[in-house]
Formats: structure tokens, sequence, C-alpha cells
């Protein structure tokens, strides 16, 4: 079976292909080929099976069907504008959030037989705020372009499953931290950098209240979810494709609290706070929790508890990130 990562050059798609890389399969299936597609060529990955590393457009059909050879069973959709920028560029958001979800739909009709799709969707496609606690049957009402552009494609992938061009998995992921590398253009970016930054020396911002709660899972953790969902009987979901996984609901101050267990008093100085209301104003309407009671039936693993997000970025990450900040 091959295998296509749409995205595959982030740091949750080259996670995710490294796993696959590493297990050689998907559920029982052996893999035979993978691609990993972005906007810039993804560095090249060692595997038991050949890879490859295509640079491209999603929202260019053509290529978007190059990158998904006639025997894919799989493809994970990655690809994404995120947050604040998809707020700031309406445009772009709605070509690549859009146009990048039908063309991955257009390329999997195509095929001679229809692959699983899973679909990296989000909780900013859920509204509620602090108060929230989101039910499994709770209604999308975005409070951004990017969670509209979200719930949009999860439809487009929910219609197409029922047509039987794929079949569908959307994952409405938490904010997914501690991220690598450098801070991003996603609104909820200070939400890795409120632990990420004190652990490179570094001082760190964030832009609401010590109280304010994020729905949170690691990137370990999603890429459980994302290769659970791979693989997983889908038949339980019936027409319902969307699934809120089992994330972690903390406080930026439970965050810092935890960064001090396992960094010091004087890391957690590091941080403070500093007004942003553009980006309080985007993610003030994100829901704090969700019940996620149905993906646990459905075999979707719970977030581990905060102390292990430090710790597993520091097994994974950390040495990498520290060098890549100091190239500049």
């Amino acid at each position: 079976m091959q295998v296509t990562i749409l995205g595959g050059g982030g740091f949750l798609g080259r996670r995710l292909a490294a796993r696959l890389a590493a297990e050689g399969r998907v559920g029982p299936t052996p893999i035979s080929g993978m691609t990993l597609f972005d906007l810039m060529a993804p560095a090249p990955l060692a595997a038991p099976f050949p890879v490859r590393c295509l640079a491209g457009d999603v929202a260019d059909p053509a290529q978007v069907a190059a990158a998904i050879p006639p025997d894919t069973g799989l493809v994970v959709h990655l690809a994404a504008i995120v947050s604040a920028q998809a707020e700031a560029d309406y445009d772009l958001g709605l070509r690549v959030n859009i146009a990048g979800t039908e063309a991955a739909i257009a390329a999997c009709r195509a095929l001679p037989q229809a692959p699983r799709l899973v679909f990296t969707s989000s909780v900013a496609s859920f509204d509620g705020g602090q108060a929230a606690v989101v039910p499994d049957e709770g209604r999308q009402m975005p409070t951004n372009s990017y969670g509209a552009q979200k719930a949009i494609g999860e439809l487009l992938l929910a219609d197409a499953t029922r047509r039987g061009f794929l079949d569908a998995v959307s994952i409405r992921l938490p904010t997914i931290m501690i991220r690598p590398g450098r801070p991003n253009r996603a609104a909820s970016s200070f939400v890795s950098a409120v632990l990420r930054e004190p652990l490179l020396g570094l001082p760190a911002t964030y832009p609401v209240p010590e109280d304010f709660r994020v729905w949170v899972a690691s990137p370990r953790r999603a890429t459980d979810w994302l290769l659970h969902a791979a693989s997983m009987d889908t038949a339980p979901l019936g027409r319902d494709r969307g699934i809120n996984p089992p994330g972690l609901s903390a406080s930026i101050r439970d965050m810092l609290d935890a960064l001090e267990v396992a960094a010091g008093p004087a890391a957690r100085a590091l941080v403070q706070h500093a007004a942003d209301p553009q980006v309080a104003a985007i993610v003030a309407g994100w829901p704090a929790a969700f019940a996620a009671t149905r993906a646990r039936h459905l075999g979707f693993t719970p977030s581990e508890p905060l102390a292990d997000f430090i710790t597993g970025f520091i097994a994974d990450d950390l040495e990498a990130t520290r060098a890549d900040r100091a190239r500049g």
C-alpha cells in the first residue's frame, strides 16, 4: 500500500512519516511506498520502502494527483494555512484550506479504490470560550476564518465519503504543544512558546490571563491519534466522520507550574504577560474543554499529563530546536 502525507514537511507530518517508516505498515497492511508532499520538498527520510519527497501547491489538482499514486491506500491531509495567518489573509486561507481539500478529494476520487483519508481539522471550528465543555454532538460554530474553513473541509470529506470517493476520518486536533523549532503564525503559538522558550533559556510572553484554559495535546499523542485513525474500523462512525480526540484542558498557570517543577523558578520567571488584543480575540472563542467520550470508545488514547509534555519535548525535540535556533 502507498501512503501520501500532504503537508509532509511540517513537524507533525515528519513525525508521522518517521513512525510509519519505523513500523512499516498501516495496521496489518505493509507499506510499499510513501510520498511526502509540501510547498517545499521535505527532507529525505530513511525507510524500508521508497520515499518520494515532492514540492508542490496543495491547491493545484494536477500536482496533488501526482502525489497520490493509483495504489494509494492512505492519504493524510495535514496541509493548511493556520489560524492567525488565515484570519489575516482570507484569500490565501480559502485557497489552501478549501481548494487544497477539494484537490485531495479529486485525486482520491480518481483512484481505482477509495483510500482512507485522515484530515486534521481543529478545535477552532467550535465556539463557546472558557465556559464550554463541548459534547460529542456539539455544533460547530467557528469564530474565525480558519475554523470555518476546517469545518467546511469536514463537510466536503463527509460527503465524499458518502459518495464512495474515499473513507474519511476528521481529527479535530487540540492545540499541539510543545511544538519544536520556531514560533509560527498560529494564534495559539504562545501556548508552546511559554514552555519551549524558557527551556531554551529564552523569554516568552502570553497574551491572555493566567487562568485562561486551552484544550491541548502533545505531538506524541497527536501522532498516536493519526495512526489510529489511519487503520481503525470506520463502520461505527456512520455518517459522522468528525472526532473530538481526548486532549487535556490546561490553564497558562498549569503550564507554568509544570515548567517550574521541570526547570525551576528561573525558567518560570522568563515568562511574562503581554497583551495582544488581536491574538486574544481569536483564541477567546475556542472552547476550553471537550467531553471526548466517543473518541475513547473508538480507541483513541487519552492525553498524558502536562509533565509528560515537557519530558517528551526534552527527549524528542529540545536539542534539535536548540540547534535550529542557533542557526539564526
